[in-house]
């Protein structure tokens, strides 16, 4: 009976200070532990169907293909319908972004005070589509803990130019993975929701098969859907190109 006591008093002491070992993390861990699940695929390929949703509820519907490789490189490309096939971004290290148009038949270097425009219609802006990590740009703030979730608050460091002036992430706490953001605007007023749905171990790796970004404002939404996707598969630096960018299949 004692050695019954002594062990159930021991399980429950372990149990005490990893819950209190969880609940000390601080915001500065929390959002490092996200941003390395983010960040964990060494490179990535996958085909998206990208539905784009008005205020009426009007769809319209186009496929992509996207590269990624590291923190740092990110390769979006439209392959239909015809009018939007060729349509490419390039995200690339020290914030260098281009885009391609077919029927301009030129790679365009993205300046730095176009950066918030929307890609080709949809709702995630070119600084949207490049953000890979959270924290070397952000000061966290945890503002409070659920039984499933830390919900942070980050402001830009004063050295890095964003659009909002706040943004709230809701992290699951079994994973570290980030399930919906809110962003605001610089008056303060919330711009846009996104959210990551069904979030799925591939491999190694946990990923969100479907992503929503909508734009409280204009009342506007893009979904992406992943249908393929395969992780690790050892993608070349020529994909990451101006000249790979302006590739039309």
């Amino acid at each position: 009976m004692k050695r019954l006591a002594l062990t159930m008093a021991f399980i429950l002491l372990s149990l005490i200070v990893r819950t209190v070992y969880s609940q000390d993390l601080t915001a500065v861990e929390i959002l490092k532990k996200t941003d390395s699940v983010i960040t964990a695929v060494k490179d990535a390929k996958t085909k998206t169907k990208t539905i784009l949703i008005d205020k009426d509820k009007n769809e319209k519907i186009r496929e992509s293909e996207i590269y990624e490789r590291g923190k740092d490189k990110r390769l979006i490309r439209f392959i239909s319908p015809a009018d939007q096939k060729g349509i490419a971004f390039l995200s690339l290290p020290d914030d260098v972004q281009y885009v391609y148009l077919p029927a301009f038949h030129k790679v365009r270097r993205i300046a730095s005070s176009a950066k918030n425009t929307n890609f080709a219609g949809t709702d995630f802006t070119y600084d949207d589509l490049s953000t890979f990590e959270y924290s070397p740009l952000c000061i966290p703030k945890l503002l409070e803990t659920t039984n499933e979730t830390y919900i942070l608050e980050l402001t830009p460091k004063p050295n890095v130019k964003k659009d909002y002036s706040k943004l709230k992430m809701w992290i699951r706490k079994d994973n570290f993975y980030p399930v919906k953001y809110e962003m605001y605007d610089k008056n303060g007023k919330l711009w846009k929701i996104l959210e990551r749905r069904k979030i799925e171990k591939v491999g190694n790796y946990w990923i969100s098969k479907e992503v929503e970004m909508r734009d409280v404002k204009a009342n506007h939404s893009t979904k992406m859907i992943i249908e393929k996707i395969e992780v690790d598969t050892g993608l070349s630096d020529d994909i990451f190109t101006e000249r790979y960018l302006s590739k039309v299949n």
